[in-house]
Order: structure tokens, then C-alpha cells, then sequence
């Protein structure tokens, strides 16, 4: 049997969370559902046609659920055009307007993200509120460490974990007298340890789904890391129902890195994962040539397996053992091994066709 992908952390070393699930257009999100991903248009939701073509790139990568910026009467006009064009659950971005909320659940979105801190008076809080209600869209309560009340700030003498979490439990609290209950929360800062301490002081009091990520990440690699590193520090907890790795740049790379995190950490699954030694003075092929031959050759196999690319014919097979299949290359031979144990020896320019061979069988099995 193959070995999956990685294995998820045991449940004793998670804190104990029962998480309530809330539907935003098809998607499920909390309860014993997978951790979804989701981004952010970067278009100008008023122009239909480019905001369309960003969907359905986000769309074809894998998001689950698309947020788009609705700072205007004829950006939330627009969304009317755009939801019933697509698929994929659409949540509207709401700062400072309650009624641009109201206009963009008249134009069929599925969700709303809010700031009830910001959106207006209790009054139009409620108002929102009911329109939800009466359209069965959730609310996303969005509490930013950039973005806290003056109130809160000066209480906890800047923007705190412990800051974080009262804003978005003074918040929630007055959903919940509303007797609104469908919604998720995000706890965001851009420092990781106190975006982690944020998350894990409102996760062991409230039942709701959370929406995770590192606010202003950056761009390029450093802002991968970043969030890699934010986001393993809560999903290997139990924390983290829904995540957006927030990248300056093309939101299609945030899904690509937000779903090798969660394959790294076993969460789930999205075909097979090549993984390669980092090579040595007794590597005697292009490591990093062929295991990115490889990886495209991969790209449509559905199965889990977990495939390795070595660069030591003498160690190789036994270094990566917990791989399902595998090569092992030196100078002229390849060495196709599956679970450690050697199947099969090959000439070097034959291996990448063989192992591709042995992997289709696989699958077929």
C-alpha cells in the first residue's frame, strides 16, 4: 500500500477543537472538511471581463474560493454579472460601506467579508446582518493587526495577540446577540508569532471556522517562507479551517504554494510529490533537471504517491525508503526502487521512461 503524501500530525499533539461547519456558496468549511484555499482578485472588480479571466485562471489552478474588492456602487453592481458567469464561491470585500454589503448580496454573492468595527453603527450591523440572513450568505469576520479599534490598541498597548483576540471576540459576541452564527473569523498580523498566538487565544474559546494567513507576507520567496512558516505553526495545532497565502503577484502562486503546504503537512493531497536529495560530490547526474522532467511528466496522475529522485545509486534507495517509487542514478545505470527495495536496473538515459512506466502501472492498480 502506498504511503501517503505525509503524515498528518497525531490528534494528542493538536489542541482539542470542536469547529462548527459554515457553508459559503458549495463550499463546506470547518467540521471534519479539509482545509480549503482560497485568494484575492487583483483586478478591478468593476471591469467584468479581466475580473472573469483572473477566475477562471484561480479557478483552474485550484482555488476554492475567490474574494473580490468592492469599493464602489459599480464594483458591487458588477458582481452580478460575474456570479452568475462562474462556478466557484465568490466572497465580497467590504471596508467602511455597509450599503455596498447590502448591494453586493442583492447582486447574488455568496459571502460577505466585513469588518463589523468599521462597516458602520450597531444599526447597520444589523442590517447586514438580516440581509444575510435572509439570503443564507455567511460573514467573514476579518480583524487585521494593522487595522485594530483605538480603544483596544491603547488597552493592550499596541497591536497584541491578546489585542487581536478581544477585537474579534467583541465582534463575534455581537453576531452572536444578533443571532447570527454563520460565520468564520481570520485573526491576521504580518509577524508570525503574533499571528500564531492570536489565533490559538480565539480557537480554544470560540467553535467557529478560521480563516488563516500572514497579512503583507511580501512577494517572491521571502513571502513564501513567511507564510509557510505562519501557517504550519497553526495547522500542525488543529488550527485553521480556510487559508489565503497573501503574495504580492499573481494570486495563481498563492494557491500553488498554499496547496504544497498543505500536502507538506498532510492535509491533503493533490497527486503525486517528487521529492529529491539535495545532491553531493557523489552525485553523477542533473538531479535537478530530471525531478523537474519528472514533476511536469506528473502533473495530470491523480494517485498520492510520494516519488523520489536520488542522486546516489549506492545510498539512494535506502535514504529515501519511505518514498512509494523511485530512481537512483549514477554514471550510466538508473536504478528504479519502490519502498527502498530495488526492482529494476536500467541504462541512465532510460530511467525517467521507466519510472514513468512503473508509476502508470501503479496507478492503474
Amino acid at each position: 500500500m502506498p504511503f501517503s503524501s505525509s503524515e498528518k500530525l497525531p490528534e494528542k499533539f493538536k489542541i482539542e477543537r470542536r469547529v462548527r461547519t459554515v457553508e459559503i456558496g458549495d463550499l463546506k468549511i470547518g467540521g471534519d472538511h479539509p482545509v480549503s484555499i482560497q485568494s484575492m482578485t487583483t483586478t478591478s472588480t468593476a471591469d467584468v471581463e479581466k475580473t472573469l479571466a483572473q477566475i477562471k485562471k484561480l479557478d483552474e489552478a485550484g482555488c476554492e474560493l475567490i474574494r473580490l474588492a468592492v469599493p464602489s456602487s459599480e464594483a458591487a453592481r458588477a458582481l452580478s454579472s460575474i456570479s452568475s458567469a462562474v462556478d466557484v464561491p465568490l466572497m465580497a470585500d467590504i471596508h467602511f460601506n455597509h450599503r455596498l454589503a447590502l448591494k453586493s448580496l442583492e447582486a447574488g454573492i455568496d459571502g460577505l467579508r466585513i469588518n463589523p468595527g468599521n462597516i458602520g453603527g450597531r444599526s447597520e450591523v444589523r442590517e447586514v446582518v438580516r440581509a444575510c440572513q435572509n439570503r443564507g450568505a455567511p460573514i467573514r469576520v476579518g480583524v487585521n493587526s494593522g487595522s485594530l479599534e483605538d480603544e483596544i490598541r491603547e488597552k493592550h498597548g499596541g497591536p497584541t495577540a491578546e489585542a487581536m483576540a478581544e477585537s474579534a471576540a467583541r465582534q463575534v459576541d455581537f453576531l452572536q446577540e444578533l443571532g447570527f452564527e454563520d460565520y468564520l473569523v481570520s485573526l491576521k498580523s504580518t509577524d508570525v508569532n503574533t499571528n500564531t498566538a492570536a489565533n490559538l487565544i480565539f480557537a480554544q474559546k470560540y467553535d467557529c471556522p478560521l480563516h488563516i494567513g500572514i497579512t503583507e507576507a511580501g512577494f517572491g520567496r521571502s513571502g513564501e517562507i513567511k507564510s509557510a512558516v505562519g501557517m504550519a505553526s497553526l495547522l500542525s495545532r488543529g488550527v485553521g479551517d480556510t487559508m489565503r497565502i497573501s503574495l504580492t503577484g499573481d494570486p495563481v502562486r498563492e494557491i500553488e504554494v498554499g496547496r504544497k503546504i498543505l500536502a507538506s503537512l498532510g492535509e491533503r493531497s493533490f497527486g503525486p510529490e517528487v521529492i529529491s536529495c539535495p545532491t553531493c560530490g557523489r552525485t553523477e547526474i542533473d538531479i535537478e533537471k530530471i525531478a523537474a522532467e519528472i514533476k511536469k511528466a506528473l502533473q495530470n496522475f491523480s494517485s498520492e504517491l510520494k516519488v523520489a529522485v536520488m542522486g546516489c545509486s549506492v545510498n539512494g534507495p535506502g535514504e529515501a525508503s519511505q518514498a512509494d517509487i523511485g530512481l537512483a542514478g549514477g554514471r550510466g545505470t538508473g536504478l528504479i526502487f519502490k519502498e527502498g527495495e530495488v526492482i529494476k536496473k536500467v541504462p541512465e538515459e532510460e530511467m525517467i521512461k521507466a519510472l514513468l512506466q512503473e508509476i502508470k502501472q501503479m496507478e492503474c492498480d
